[in-house]
């Protein structure tokens, strides 16, 4: 299987990195090929461009080689894996550039008119979203809705044909001892190793 790991955090020792750290280490002791990227530390240019804003047409090359890589490895992809923190019910910045830019039409998704519906292109059929929290999960349903799982599992993943959409919530991570943090490790390797069962689909 071919897995893209995608990390979304620019503080090098963070959580986030334990986490992209364990979950690329697991895949690769299973056998898998890992596409893995820390966006930040690879700077990847978020801004989407005027010529990027098409929705119908399919996507011109992009003009920036590190999005044309990204481009093209997506759409080799059997699923992917993506970690990143929840600041104010959005990914981050880097991570939301990374989605308009690289699932672009014509690479992850077809439209034939401005208001039909989509026809997802990308051959992986199942993703997992692993992400981490400082809002307690009742506050998080209460009040916000969780913005998080309606963003990946209603609004992007399914839009581009992933219909099997995972995800975790390590919450809260700020107080957390170093007991539930290695928990934390064991359970994402755990969810990555079950991504790549054909029988957890």
């Amino acid at each position: 299987m071919r897995i893209g790991v995608y990390l979304a955090h620019p503080r090098p020792g963070s959580f986030n990195h334990a986490v992209f750290t364990a979950v690329v280490e697991e895949l690769r002791g299973r056998g898998c090929h890992v596409i893995a990227h820390d966006l930040y530390a690879e700077g990847f240019p978020p801004l989407l461009t005027a010529d990027e804003t098409e929705t119908v047409q399919s996507a011109v090359p992009a003009r920036d080689a590190q999005v044309e890589l990204h481009r093209s490895e997506v759409a080799t992809l059997d699923a992917m894996v993506l970690v990143h923190p929840n600041w104010w019910g959005m990914p981050p910045a880097v991570l939301t550039g990374w989605v308009q830019r690289v699932l672009a039409p014509g690479v992850a998704y077809k439209l034939g008119t401005a208001d039909g519906e989509p026809a997802g292109l990308l051959k992986a059929g199942r993703a997992l979203v692993l992400n981490t929290s400082d809002t307690p999960a009742d506050r998080e349903e209460s009040e916000f809705g969780d913005p998080l799982q309606r963003i990946w599992a209603a609004c992007v993943l399914p839009y581009v044909g992933v219909a099997d959409v995972r995800r975790i919530v390590f919450r809260t991570v700020t107080d957390a001892t170093d007991a539930m943090r290695a928990s934390w490790l064991r359970q994402a390797r755990q969810q990555v190793a079950a991504l790549m069962s054909p029988e957890s689909s």
